[in-house]
This record gives C-alpha cells, structure tokens and sequence, in this order.
C-alpha cells in the first residue's frame, strides 16, 4: 500500500460529510448524544463540535432543529410547532402537590438538600416525594455537601431539560409562565421572591398525606 493511501485512512472526512454522520447518529438516537459519544462513534480526526454547527445551522427555520439538552444534541420539534403535537402527548401521572413545589425548589435552588427543602417548603419532605420524581428522572443526586453530615444534594436531570425545552436550568420559566402551564396552580412556587403569606389562606398550613409537620428545635 503506498504512503498516499496509508496516510489516507487517518485523514478525517469533509465536514460536509461529517454533518450527514451526524444528522444520521442524531436521527436514529432515542436518546439526546453528547459531543464526546459522537466523536467516539465517528472516524479518527472528526471534529463533531464543527459539524454540530453547520448541522444547526441547516435546520435553522425548519420544522425540526437540533436542540442543545444540558451537553447534549437532539432533533426536536421546532418550539412554535409544538401545538401540532398535543395529540399525540399522554398525561399518564400526576404530580402532587408536595411532589410539583420539591420538583420547583430543586429547579430554582440546585443543588438543595433535602434540609433546604424542608426549610423552604416549612414540612418535611416525605422519602416517597424524593421517590417519585428519582423515579421520574426528573431528579438526580448531585455531589455531597462538604459539611457536617455530608448531606447529598439534588439537581434537575437532562432529562426534566429535555421535557420542558430547555438547554440549561438557567432557562427556566418565569412564574407566570410556570402558572400557565398548570405546575403552580396559581401559587408562587415556594422560595422565591414573589411568595407571599396570605394568613386568610387555609391552604398555607395545609399538610399532605405523605408528609410530617417540622419539629421546632428546643432552645
């Protein structure tokens, strides 16, 4: 074999081409893929950062474009699109309560320990709450606090990105936003500035079922 053709098998495709080995990865992926999986399932030399960018580019304006999720890429139905596919989506469980305001504090305050929860929320946070959303995998744990204790902490999943649209938590939603989509049921979610303490409200002492009152420390 001559030098040309040896030094030919180490030489990376046209970005050109790595773009269609991307959209083909992409397309056929159920799940988001990270720029490091990709460059492991690409030929020696590919850049997957540069095609990434002409491969969004691409679907720029399109019915389906390539989303950014946490670290990872998808193809996603285009934002403004989304309506068409109300059909087809499938509420198979509820959330509680309890379940939707943890969900929100360890959104807005990542990473909470469930001290922090119970803290902001002013109950204890029930082993079968934390449960469900691990279950869900809209939480996950995130590193350990160096304090006493080492208390672990809990942070959003990609995949909670992934359902909401979002790239990062940092795109989270604002409250009205949050209330139109039925998560808040018009309350402030707790922890944020714009709760507020109604005493004629009944429901701001209200306890649910699969949580115990906070035990006030002795002084």
């Amino acid at each position: 074999m001559s030098e040309n053709k040896e030094d030919s098998l180490f030489e990376a495709p046209p970005l050109a081409e790595q773009e269609r080995m991307l959209e083909a990865i992409l397309f056929a992926s159920a799940e988001p893929v990270s720029l490091a999986e990709l460059a492991g399932r690409m030929p020696h030399g590919s850049s997957p950062s540069e095609a990434m960018v002409l491969l969004q580019k691409r679907y720029e304006g399109r019915g389906v474009q390539v989303a950014k999720i946490g670290q990872a890429y998808a193809f996603r139905t285009a934002a403004d699109l989304a309506f068409l596919m109300r059909r087809e989506t499938v509420e198979t469980r509820k959330l509680s309560r309890a379940a939707i305001e943890t969900l929100a504090i360890v959104a807005y305050h990542q990473p909470a320990t469930r001290a922090e929860i119970e803290e902001i929320r002013g109950v204890a946070v029930s082993r079968g709450t934390i449960d469900q959303l691990l279950e869900l995998d809209w939480i996950r744990l995130g590193r350990r606090r160096q304090t006493p204790g080492r208390p672990v902490t809990f942070i959003v999943t990609e995949h909670f990105l992934d359902h909401f649209g979002l790239e990062s938590a940092r795109d989270l939603p604002g409250l009205k936003e949050l209330r139109a989509a039925g998560l808040l049921e018009n309350r402030p979610p707790p922890g944020t500035k714009e709760e507020e303490r109604d005493p004629g409200d009944p429901d701001q002492d209200e306890l649910f079922e699969d949580e115990d009152p906070q035990e006030e420390s002795e002084e």
